[in-house]
């Protein structure tokens, strides 16, 4: 099998398909062997890690997915020394990650929308959960007294997504540049008294961190859900975050300069459009641009089989190398961390107990969210996947274009080369 047949094998798709794919963007770049050194440096990280892990490149498929497991649960128990934590199970532990975090951080300003408008619009739709858990008669009387912050955060999980859908984000319709500002984004835990209603939240997402994009949003929620690895997934999550927020703020401002279409492009991004149309054929290759994970909800999504970049996966790229930065702030013990990174593309087929062949991931989202799924024998191939997508382009591209692709054609859906 060649280095394009290997590609097209790992991402499931058509390797006929994959072979025109190069034969395209070689003509249009004039970069040659491509595939070859993709499949090149997936084996040699491969083999570096599997020596770390003290396995032999024979190992199978379990052993190699136990063993990337084990590694999460001990960089976590790490990480959980290091800052005094206890699992996450008391608020000083949330507090900590924070605190870890934003040695890292470094977010810019970015455009959102004006903490006065959230105000007016929580007037007209009043979350009447919120302000009856919290004792208030009226929303006046409770913004009068809370942090508006908190009460937006907790939209999310008192609220519930159908007042959400139907009553609160209708109002955003009415929305215009003028109703944001440039702002420094909010990073915070919230206080414990939403600890009740966020359980059932934590338990549907299978974390506690989350983000209002359109406000500058991210928080953590004070509660744990008591799984191994829960303190690294946390800070992978506030990193992941913390590149997501200014990526679509700097696309809502470029929206902004044109007003006739600001509200329709701005809710399109929020709602997370994905161009679901197949495109007239042309010589050129039309690559999409796909701004969420549609494999959460259809391994077989046709989107996923044809040329494609995805913002998630470059977010999720900086956010690995975020954590390792942090955990090297801890001195030479730190520098463990570096065994995730640039995995985040990288996995390979081995050999079950009855010699079939079984992808495994190296990537530490989908080792993180096989952690979780562990009980439930669920495992997580996806994130590896979108980000080999965007490997194939960073590699005739460059990541800077990448990232710029991403952002300008977000809208649109797609670009062709």
């Amino acid at each position: 099998m060649d280095s394009i047949e290997k590609v097209a094998h790992i991402l499931r798709t058509d390797k006929d398909y994959i072979y025109s794919v190069e034969k395209r963007l070689s003509q249009f770049t004039g970069k040659k062997g491509v595939f070859d050194r993709i499949i090149y440096e997936n084996e040699v990280r491969i083999k570096d890690r599997l020596q770390k892990l003290g396995l032999s490149e024979d190992a199978h498929a379990k052993e190699v997915y136990d063993a990337l497991i084990g590694k999460v649960e001990s960089h976590d128990v790490w990480l959980c020394e290091r800052t005094g934590s206890n699992k996450c199970s008391v608020p000083q532990d949330f507090l900590n990650a924070i605190a870890i975090a934003k040695k890292v951080l470094k977010i810019p300003k970015g455009y959102f929308i004006k903490m006065e408008k959230a105000a007016e619009l929580l007037k007209k739709t009043p979350p009447t959960k919120i302000i009856a858990y919290l004792g208030y008669r009226t929303v006046e009387e409770m913004l009068a007294k809370e942090d508006i912050v908190e009460i937006l955060a907790a939209l999310r999980f008192v609220e519930g997504n159908e007042w959400l859908n139907k009553s609160f984000f209708p109002q955003y319709n009415s929305l215009t540049p003028a109703d944001f500002e440039d702002r420094a984004v909010e990073v915070r835990v919230l206080s414990e008294k939403w600890a009740k209603f966020a359980k059932i939240f934590v338990m549907k997402k299978w974390h506690n961190v989350s983000h209002l994009k359109e406000f500058g949003i991210l928080f953590v929620i004070p509660t744990s859900l008591g799984i191994s690895g829960e303190l690294l997934r946390m800070l992978s999550l506030i990193f992941h975050y913390s590149h997501e927020i200014p990526f679509y703020s700097e696309i809502i401002k470029t929206l902004a300069e044109h007003p006739k279409t600001f509200v329709e492009h701005l809710l399109s991004l929020l709602r997370g459009d994905t161009l679901d149309k197949r495109l007239p054929e042309n010589d050129s290759v039309q690559w999409l641009v796909i701004q969420r994970y549609l494999a959460k909800d259809d391994e077989n999504d046709w989107r996923l089989f044809v040329p494609h970049i995805n913002p998630e996966a470059l977010h999720w790229h900086k956010a690995e190398d975020d954590l390792e930065a942090s955990a090297s702030s801890f001195g030479e013990l730190g520098r463990g961390l570096n065994f995730w990174r640039d995995l985040d593309w990288v996995g390979d087929f081995f050999h079950d107990e009855m010699g079939n062949d079984i992808l495994v991931s190296f990537d530490l989202v989908d080792t993180v969210m096989g952690l979780v799924k562990r009980h439930e024998q669920v495992k997580f191939l996806y994130h590896h996947q979108e980000a080999l997508w965007n490997r194939i382009f960073i590699e005739y591209f460059g990541e800077a274009q990448l990232e710029e692709y991403c952002k300008k054609f977000l809208i649109t859906g797609y670009f062709e080369l």
